[in-house]
């Protein structure tokens, strides 16, 4: 039976990745966030026309998603995805904490087609001196500051 839901739902995303590709808004991603086997949010990849590289499919159903959730955790929800996160959207999914994701294509066959986020994975674990982006951390007296501030806040909403 879930098995069955899941297929169904990454058809969905399939089918609203291709459909994104024809009006021209993006890449050729989608994702579905459901709760309850009920679709919350839908999102696409937007990137090139919002001109907004975190415009990922994934990163706008989340977003889409907490507003109509009216919170910032996605509890209970599955995300569903039309092809294997990056390690953005990855990032993202974790931090909106779903129960579930599942995805249709994976990052492999992405690469097959110029999508590439290996280079992305392989250079989080870098030393900041062996990245290809000049990377610098700056040792700043009142860097921990915020954190300290945070933590002695008594109504804070965790996160």
């Amino acid at each position: 039976m879930q098995e069955e839901l899941d297929r169904y739902f990454l058809q969905k995303t399939i089918d609203l990745a291709v459909k994104n590709i024809h009006d021209g808004k993006g890449g050729p991603f989608a994702a579905l966030i459901v709760k309850n086997n009920q679709i919350v949010a839908e999102g696409t990849n937007l990137v090139t026309s919002a001109n907004d590289p975190t415009a990922h499919a994934e990163i706008t159903a989340i977003r889409r998603a907490c507003e109509q959730l009216g919170h910032f955790q996605l509890e209970g929800c599955t995300i569903y995805s039309s092809c294997e996160p990056c390690p953005m959207c990855l990032g993202a999914i974790y931090w909106a904490r779903p129960k579930r994701l599942v995805f249709a294509a994976n990052k492999k066959q992405a690469a097959a087609v110029d999508f590439d986020d290996d280079f992305i994975y392989q250079e989080i674990v870098l030393d900041y001196d062996k990245r290809h982006l000049d990377t610098q951390h700056i040792e700043v007296a009142e860097a921990n500051r915020p954190f300290e501030q945070w933590q002695a806040l008594s109504d804070k909403i965790e996160y």
